[in-house]
């Protein structure tokens, strides 16, 4: 039970980063973003991505929120498993 729990969550953040990296890449061709896949990144990974940008500034045309927002990403996919360790073994 345990070990699919921790697949499912493993599963889902994987899935996640990859739709932020998509979300990026797709920047560089703008069309992209106008397509039905686009749009939909852009309403499941712009929420998320938001609140980095508010807060780092751009590096002249560099943009290093989503490197951020991945680091942060990882940090919780991290902290998230270590909490279910913990509670298994209560």
């Amino acid at each position: 039970m345990t070990t699919i729990l921790f697949t499912i969550i493993d599963f889902a953040f994987t899935v996640y980063q990859f739709m932020v990296i998509a979300y990026v890449l797709m920047s560089w061709v703008p069309q992209m973003r106008e397509t039905g896949i686009g749009q939909l990144l852009e309403r499941l990974v712009e929420p998320y991505l938001a609140p980095f940008r508010r807060f780092i500034p751009t590096l002249g045309f560099i943009d290093i929120s989503p490197i951020v927002a991945l680091i942060a990403l990882n940090f919780a996919h991290s902290g998230l498993r270590a909490i279910l360790i913990k509670l298994m073994y209560m």
